[in-house]
Protein backbone atom coordinates (compact mmCIF):
# COMPACT_ATOMS: atom_id res chain seq x y z
CA UNK A 1 0.00 0.00 0.00
CA UNK A 2 1.45 3.45 -1.02
CA UNK A 3 2.24 5.93 1.46
CA UNK A 4 1.89 9.83 1.26
CA UNK A 5 6.23 9.63 1.24
CA UNK A 6 5.52 8.01 -2.30
CA UNK A 7 4.15 10.54 -3.77
CA UNK A 8 6.77 12.76 -5.58
CA UNK A 9 6.49 16.70 -5.18
CA UNK A 10 5.17 18.66 -7.65
CA UNK A 11 7.32 20.27 -10.19
CA UNK A 12 8.30 23.98 -9.26
CA UNK A 13 8.43 26.48 -11.68
CA UNK A 14 11.96 27.85 -11.61
CA UNK A 15 10.85 30.25 -15.03
CA UNK A 16 8.06 31.04 -17.48
CA UNK A 17 8.47 32.98 -20.45
CA UNK A 18 6.49 33.98 -23.40
CA UNK A 19 9.51 33.39 -26.30
CA UNK A 20 9.13 34.06 -29.91
CA UNK A 21 7.19 30.91 -30.65
CA UNK A 22 5.48 30.55 -27.46
CA UNK A 23 5.85 29.84 -24.14
CA UNK A 24 9.08 28.11 -22.76
CA UNK A 25 9.15 26.70 -18.88
CA UNK A 26 12.20 25.81 -17.02
CA UNK A 27 10.55 23.28 -13.74
CA UNK A 28 12.85 21.41 -11.41
CA UNK A 29 11.43 18.17 -10.22
CA UNK A 30 13.03 16.40 -7.39
CA UNK A 31 16.97 16.87 -8.81
CA UNK A 32 16.12 17.53 -12.69
CA UNK A 33 15.58 20.53 -14.49
CA UNK A 34 13.10 20.10 -17.29
CA UNK A 35 12.22 22.14 -20.36
CA UNK A 36 8.86 22.04 -21.57
CA UNK A 37 7.44 24.41 -24.48
CA UNK A 38 4.11 25.26 -25.18
CA UNK A 39 2.67 22.15 -22.96
CA UNK A 40 4.75 19.95 -24.39
CA UNK A 41 7.87 17.79 -22.46
CA UNK A 42 11.17 18.33 -24.49
CA UNK A 43 14.01 17.15 -22.36
CA UNK A 44 15.23 16.96 -18.65
CA UNK A 45 18.21 16.21 -16.94
CA UNK A 46 17.71 12.83 -16.08
CA UNK A 47 20.37 11.21 -18.64
CA UNK A 48 21.71 12.70 -21.84
CA UNK A 49 23.04 9.11 -23.24
CA UNK A 50 21.25 9.71 -26.78
CA UNK A 51 22.11 13.59 -26.97
CA UNK A 52 25.49 12.31 -26.34
CA UNK A 53 25.43 9.65 -28.71
CA UNK A 54 24.27 12.11 -31.12
CA UNK A 55 27.46 14.13 -31.41
CA UNK A 56 29.29 10.74 -31.29
CA UNK A 57 27.43 8.73 -34.20
CA UNK A 58 28.23 11.86 -36.14
CA UNK A 59 31.91 11.73 -35.29
CA UNK A 60 32.30 8.35 -35.95
CA UNK A 61 30.58 8.49 -39.21
CA UNK A 62 32.68 11.31 -40.52
CA UNK A 63 36.20 10.31 -42.52
CA UNK A 64 38.35 12.84 -40.56
CA UNK A 65 41.72 11.74 -42.04
CA UNK A 66 41.98 15.37 -43.85
CA UNK A 67 43.51 16.20 -40.20
CA UNK A 68 41.18 19.42 -39.72
CA UNK A 69 39.72 19.53 -36.13
CA UNK A 70 35.66 18.88 -37.86
CA UNK A 71 33.19 21.87 -37.50
CA UNK A 72 29.95 20.31 -35.81
CA UNK A 73 26.59 22.72 -35.82
CA UNK A 74 24.58 21.16 -33.41
CA UNK A 75 20.78 22.81 -33.76
CA UNK A 76 19.12 22.87 -30.62
CA UNK A 77 20.31 23.52 -27.04
CA UNK A 78 18.24 21.74 -25.04
CA UNK A 79 20.04 21.46 -21.61
CA UNK A 80 22.98 21.30 -22.98
CA UNK A 81 24.21 17.85 -23.17
CA UNK A 82 24.98 17.37 -27.18
CA UNK A 83 27.16 20.76 -26.23
CA UNK A 84 29.15 19.78 -23.13
CA UNK A 85 29.60 16.59 -24.75
CA UNK A 86 31.14 18.03 -28.09
CA UNK A 87 33.23 20.57 -26.25
CA UNK A 88 34.47 17.94 -24.01
CA UNK A 89 36.16 16.00 -26.84
CA UNK A 90 39.01 17.45 -28.40
CA UNK A 91 38.32 16.29 -32.29
CA UNK A 92 35.85 19.20 -32.93
CA UNK A 93 37.19 22.30 -34.80
CA UNK A 94 34.34 24.85 -34.53
CA UNK A 95 31.23 23.96 -32.16
CA UNK A 96 28.17 26.20 -33.54
CA UNK A 97 24.63 26.09 -31.43
CA UNK A 98 21.85 27.40 -33.20
CA UNK A 99 19.22 27.93 -30.90
CA UNK A 100 15.84 30.20 -31.00
CA UNK A 101 14.30 30.75 -27.37
CA UNK A 102 16.77 33.58 -25.72
CA UNK A 103 15.03 32.40 -22.42
CA UNK A 104 17.01 28.90 -22.71
CA UNK A 105 20.19 30.79 -24.19
CA UNK A 106 19.65 32.48 -20.72
CA UNK A 107 19.15 29.83 -18.44
CA UNK A 108 22.42 28.53 -19.79
CA UNK A 109 24.41 31.68 -19.36
CA UNK A 110 22.75 32.72 -16.22
CA UNK A 111 20.89 30.22 -14.93
CA UNK A 112 20.28 27.29 -13.95
CA UNK A 113 21.49 25.21 -16.58
CA UNK A 114 24.65 27.03 -15.85
CA UNK A 115 26.12 24.45 -13.76
CA UNK A 116 26.13 22.07 -17.19
CA UNK A 117 27.08 24.08 -19.67
CA UNK A 118 29.43 26.94 -17.76
CA UNK A 119 32.76 25.05 -19.38
CA UNK A 120 31.30 24.75 -22.95
CA UNK A 121 30.31 27.99 -23.01
CA UNK A 122 33.71 29.08 -22.08
CA UNK A 123 35.18 26.75 -24.73
CA UNK A 124 36.79 29.33 -27.61
CA UNK A 125 35.73 26.60 -30.46
CA UNK A 126 31.83 27.10 -29.00
CA UNK A 127 29.54 29.88 -30.52
CA UNK A 128 25.78 30.43 -29.84
CA UNK A 129 23.68 31.46 -32.71
CA UNK A 130 20.49 32.43 -31.68
CA UNK A 131 18.08 31.98 -34.43
CA UNK A 132 15.58 29.81 -35.82
CA UNK A 133 17.48 26.92 -37.25
CA UNK A 134 15.41 26.22 -40.45
CA UNK A 135 15.60 29.74 -41.28
CA UNK A 136 19.46 29.64 -40.17
CA UNK A 137 20.37 26.85 -43.23
CA UNK A 138 18.26 28.87 -45.68
CA UNK A 139 20.35 32.25 -45.07
CA UNK A 140 24.18 30.52 -43.57
CA UNK A 141 26.60 30.67 -45.84
CA UNK A 142 28.59 29.18 -43.51
CA UNK A 143 29.36 25.11 -44.49
CA UNK A 144 29.96 22.33 -42.07
CA UNK A 145 31.52 18.67 -41.71
CA UNK A 146 28.55 17.45 -39.21
CA UNK A 147 25.05 18.55 -39.00
CA UNK A 148 23.31 17.29 -35.28
CA UNK A 149 19.56 18.11 -34.96
CA UNK A 150 17.28 17.69 -31.77
CA UNK A 151 15.33 20.44 -31.77
CA UNK A 152 12.02 18.16 -31.80
CA UNK A 153 11.53 14.97 -30.14
CA UNK A 154 11.58 13.46 -33.98
CA UNK A 155 10.80 13.75 -37.45
CA UNK A 156 7.03 12.47 -36.68
CA UNK A 157 6.96 14.62 -33.26
CA UNK A 158 7.56 18.29 -33.77
CA UNK A 159 7.23 21.00 -31.40
CA UNK A 160 5.48 23.23 -33.50
CA UNK A 161 4.31 22.95 -37.10
CA UNK A 162 6.89 25.41 -38.31
CA UNK A 163 9.48 22.98 -37.91
CA UNK A 164 7.83 19.95 -40.10
CA UNK A 165 9.66 21.47 -43.53
CA UNK A 166 13.10 20.35 -41.70
CA UNK A 167 12.30 17.00 -42.02
CA UNK A 168 10.96 16.82 -45.84
CA UNK A 169 12.64 17.04 -48.73
CA UNK A 170 13.52 20.71 -48.99
CA UNK A 171 14.49 20.65 -45.47
CA UNK A 172 16.99 17.92 -45.65
CA UNK A 173 18.44 19.86 -49.25
CA UNK A 174 19.08 22.69 -46.44
CA UNK A 175 21.04 20.84 -44.85
CA UNK A 176 22.81 19.23 -46.77
CA UNK A 177 23.52 22.85 -48.47
CA UNK A 178 25.39 23.38 -44.94
CA UNK A 179 26.87 20.28 -45.09
CA UNK A 180 30.38 19.63 -47.07
CA UNK A 181 31.08 16.97 -49.04
CA UNK A 182 30.77 14.08 -47.18
CA UNK A 183 29.75 15.68 -43.73
CA UNK A 184 27.25 13.91 -41.55
CA UNK A 185 23.67 14.89 -40.77
CA UNK A 186 22.84 13.58 -37.27
CA UNK A 187 18.95 13.35 -36.40
CA UNK A 188 17.89 12.90 -32.66
CA UNK A 189 14.03 10.74 -32.04
CA UNK A 190 12.27 9.87 -29.06
CA UNK A 191 11.33 6.71 -31.04
CA UNK A 192 12.18 4.99 -34.79
CA UNK A 193 10.78 6.40 -38.44
CA UNK A 194 11.16 4.17 -41.19
CA UNK A 195 9.85 6.86 -43.29
CA UNK A 196 12.29 9.39 -42.71
CA UNK A 197 15.16 7.04 -43.77
CA UNK A 198 13.23 6.66 -46.87
CA UNK A 199 12.90 11.00 -47.11
CA UNK A 200 16.73 10.33 -46.79
CA UNK A 201 17.33 8.03 -49.10
CA UNK A 202 15.47 10.21 -51.63
CA UNK A 203 16.81 13.56 -50.61
CA UNK A 204 20.35 11.78 -51.92
CA UNK A 205 22.07 10.61 -48.51
CA UNK A 206 23.87 7.96 -48.49
CA UNK A 207 24.85 5.65 -45.70
CA UNK A 208 21.74 6.14 -44.35
CA UNK A 209 20.73 3.87 -41.19
CA UNK A 210 19.46 4.46 -37.48
CA UNK A 211 21.09 3.88 -34.11
CA UNK A 212 19.01 3.09 -31.40
CA UNK A 213 19.77 3.76 -27.87
CA UNK A 214 17.89 2.10 -25.18
CA UNK A 215 15.93 3.74 -22.56
CA UNK A 216 14.75 2.87 -18.89
CA UNK A 217 10.99 2.08 -19.91
CA UNK A 218 9.52 2.25 -23.48
CA UNK A 219 10.34 2.46 -27.26
CA UNK A 220 14.52 3.50 -27.71
CA UNK A 221 15.63 6.64 -28.82
CA UNK A 222 17.25 6.45 -31.78
CA UNK A 223 19.40 8.79 -33.82
CA UNK A 224 19.25 8.68 -37.60
CA UNK A 225 22.36 9.20 -39.71
CA UNK A 226 22.70 10.13 -43.40
CA UNK A 227 26.32 10.97 -45.28
CA UNK A 228 25.63 13.66 -47.75
CA UNK A 229 27.88 12.58 -51.22
CA UNK A 230 31.51 13.65 -51.82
Amino acid sequence: MSTPYDIPDPPEVLDRREGPYGEVVLRRHGDLLQIIANGCFLMDTSDGRSERRLVDAALAALDTRAGHGPHVLIGGLGVGFSLAHAAGQPHWGRIAVVEREPAIIEWHRAGPLSGLSARALADPRTEIVEADLVRYLDETSDTFDALCLDIDNGPDWTVTEDNDGLYSAVGLAACARVLRPGGVLAVWSAKPSPEFEGTLRNAGFQQVRTEEIPVARGVPDVVHLGVRPG
